[in-house]
């Protein structure tokens, strides 16, 4: 059950790591395309989990693995942001989101 302040931090964050990722992917990752989905923040707002949906999908692990070295980087770019509304940045956890393969392989199975 998320409160109304997780859900409006989660959607800041998730505003705001979108523009990050658009801006800096071209130099941090070789201009792979990287959507933030869905962040989850815990109740005491001191972890967010960051579900990322990276194309090209072959080479989603190893663009995740740059991501997870980057990012202190990119926390710091997002506290410059959020700065003035957060007391406390959280830490980032980065996963990747496969449901629309998943969605992809049922729609293949089914036609």
């Amino acid at each position: 059950m998320d409160t109304t302040r997780q859900n409006k931090v989660s959607r800041l964050l998730q505003k705001d790591l979108g523009e990050i990722f658009q801006l800096e992917s071209r130099n941090l990752f070789g201009g792979k395309l990287i959507s933030v989905t869905t962040v989850r923040i815990s109740p005491d707002l001191g972890l967010a989990k960051v579900y990322l949906s990276i194309f090209p999908t072959d080479k989603s692990e190893d663009t995740l693995k740059a991501i997870k070295m980057n990012t202190k980087n990119l926390r710091r770019i997002l506290g410059n942001r959020v700065g003035k509304q957060l007391r406390i940045v959280p830490e980032l956890a980065f996963f990747v989101d496969d449901s629309l393969d998943y969605i992809e392989n049922i729609d293949n199975l089914l036609s």
